[in-house]
């Protein structure tokens, strides 16, 4: 075999290329596009960690490549590829449709190469999975990088015995067995989260630097991201990596840390490499005051140059931001406001003060050296109406004001789309939460995503907003956001105008596909075929300026030689890694989890 494991990333809708989509602003606040072609951190770290062991471990960027290149021959791809098994992504549920249409294309390929599939959304979904023929794996939980490594030897030594993996469901010809979820680590010190030194020596390595891309434009924008942890302390309702999604989901009863040494070390890692921005994913101050302390602290000796970019999921006083002040030269902050209505907010779960204490947090931000803030408002969230959705604009110039009209805040609205979050207490309990569920199983979702609007993805209503309600509220929070940012100078005229255009054409092409999806059904594939070409124009940042989620960054990588350097450290470690196996082959061969680690307590 040419490769132990390779580990593939699917596009959110698999023929995206062929068919017309408008993904409208579905994705307008992240960093990839409508294909969804960011791949979760979680394959670098299983990929890092197999790696350790010898194994060689390979990762594509199927969306991304299929993004790059419209000539890109996926198959051709695939076909040629010798490995032990391949692994496919399923954490974001927009992949539904992507996931399994590469599985099907996998499997008819390499019959007989067993398909592993995992992730959040593959966790919540398994038992559905298990039931396509061409999936045989399904690897549940948040951690499965040594479940990973206990699979991968199983499938090296031709053992078909596999009830004492935990968390694996798994099919074996006509038997299928879900064995207990119940390796749940404590802590994440020993794997990398991101795994950015596999990501480096991969690239040397396989010598191929297009396939592990994280997204499209990373190579002129190479933004990283470290996570503090897996698990949360919050509970939005919204989100399916809420308190109570991890404890359904994965059986999560609590936080697991990265603790603050091995995060700056791998900061301290990236900056030599990047000089990009670092962004640090979840809030600090959930693993409370002394682990802020002690990462701030260490962070301080680094005297880096990278920005830093803290999220904050609530109020934070004056002290915290001048802690950061004192320890890092350059940082932003991004906030998800989600709405002005305080009551709202708390009842939803983020950013629950009043909106007093919101101006005291940003302009104690901006006081002490904030370079950046990006705020966010949503669409579609509990206990909101059409009305108190456009009044989030009316908010954005209350701040801007209350802030001096400074031009380091940046204000964005989104849509919840496509998809309300499985295990999210709204998606659970929608009742309860003033929500109509349209989607309920895989094979919903896997449909809806494929529409042809963002509209009908849409897999949810609420008991104040229709699908039209969110969609059209949707619009008109962006224009007259739009019409805030070029009263006060926050955009220049022409960024206005693109986006003024693009915000009419989109309500047009929704009313146009409405009108199509009403046609006789033989007649709606060749009618939105001809609407292909502009759809295409209106699927990136729709109601947003390109731009506007970028930090300035004069130089985006370290110099040569140090590039160099820091790859051939990593492939002189992959070399010492595989010699250490290949002199002692039953030592990986016989690693197992001692019984306290398979209970998660170690």
């Amino acid at each position: 075999m040419k490769y132990d494991l390779v580990l593939l990333h699917a596009p959110s809708v698999y023929d995206f290329r062929k068919n017309p989509l408008l993904a409208g602003p579905i994705s307008d606040v992240v960093p990839s596009s409508p294909v969804f072609e960011m791949y979760p951190i979680g394959l670098t770290s299983i990929a890092d960690y197999l790696e350790r062991y010898g194994l060689r471990v390979k990762i594509i960027n199927i969306a991304n490549r299929m993004l790059m290149n419209p000539n890109f021959d996926v198959e051709n791809k695939l076909k040629s590829i010798k490995t032990r098994a391949f692994g496919i992504d399923l954490h974001w549920l927009p992949h539904a449709h992507g996931s399994i249409e590469l599985a099907k294309i996998v499997k008819l390929l390499h019959p007989h190469t067993p398909i592993i599939f995992g992730g959040l959304s593959a966790t919540y979904y398994h038992k559905e999975l298990i039931d396509y023929p061409f999936i045989d794996f399904v690897m549940r939980g948040d951690s499965t990088e040594k479940l990973m490594l206990l699979l991968m030897n199983k499938l090296e030594m031709g053992s078909t015995y596999y009830a004492d993996i935990p968390n694996l469901t798994w099919r074996k010809g006509p038997e299928v067995g879900y064995n207990p979820l119940t390796y749940v680590p404590k802590d994440l010190d020993d794997i990398d989260v991101p795994g950015y030194r596999y990501t480096i020596r991969s690239v040397f390595k396989y010598k191929n630097f297009l396939d592990p891309l994280p997204y499209n434009g990373w190579l002129q924008y190479p933004n990283t991201a470290l996570l503090t942890a897996r698990g949360c302390t919050q509970n939005c309702l919204i989100c399916g990596g809420s308190r109570e999604a991890y404890e359904q989901i994965c059986k999560r009863h609590s936080l697991a840390l990265r603790s603050p040494a091995k995060l700056v070390d791998d900061i301290q890692f990236i900056s030599r490499f990047s000089r990009a921005p670092i962004f640090i994913l979840h809030d600090l101050r959930q693993g409370r005051r002394e682990y802020v302390d002690e990462f701030l602290q260490r962070l301080k000796k680094l005297h880096l140059k990278n920005e830093i970019v803290f999220e904050l999921f609530q109020y934070a006083d004056e002290t915290y931001f001048k802690q950061i002040e004192e320890s890092v030269p350059n940082y932003s902050i991004e906030i998800t406001l989600e709405t002005h209505d305080e009551k709202i907010r708390e009842y939803n779960g983020k950013f629950s003060c009043t909106n007093a204490k919101v101006f005291e947090t940003l302009n104690s931000a901006l006081k002490h050296s904030c370079k950046k803030i990006d705020l966010f408002f949503m669409v579609g969230i509990p206990g909101q109406t059409p009305q108190s959705a456009v009044e989030n604009i009316d908010f954005c110039e209350t701040i801007h004001l209350a802030c001096n009209k400074d031009p380091r805040i940046y204000y964005f609205v989104a849509p919840l789309a496509p998809f309300l979050d499985p295990a999210s207490p709204a998606f659970e309990h929608p009742d309860i939460y003033g929500y109509k569920k349209l989607c309920h199983t895989l094979e919903d979702h896997r449909k809806a995503i494929a529409q042809p609007s963002w509209k009908h993805m849409l897999s949810y209503e609420t008991k104040d907003m229709t699908r039209n309600d969110i969609v059209n509220s949707t619009y008109e929070s962006a224009e007259r956001l739009n019409e805030f940012k070029l009263t006060y100078g926050l955009i220049d005229h022409d960024s206005y105008e693109d986006i003024k255009w693009k915000i009419e054409k989109s309500k047009e092409y929704i009313r146009e596909i409405d009108r199509i999806l009403a046609l006789p059904e033989a007649e709606q594939a060749g009618a939105l075929a001809e609407l292909r070409n502009e759809i295409e124009q209106l699927n990136s940042y729709s109601i947003c300026g390109q731009n506007e989620l970028k930090w300035e960054v004069q130089k985006n990588y370290a110099n040569f030689f140090s590039l160099a350097l820091v790859g051939l450290e990593q492939l002189y470690q992959d070399y010492a890694n595989k010699i250490k196996y290949l002199l002692q082959p039953k030592q990986r061969l016989q690693f197992t989890l001692d019984p306290e680690q398979a209970k998660g307590k170690s």
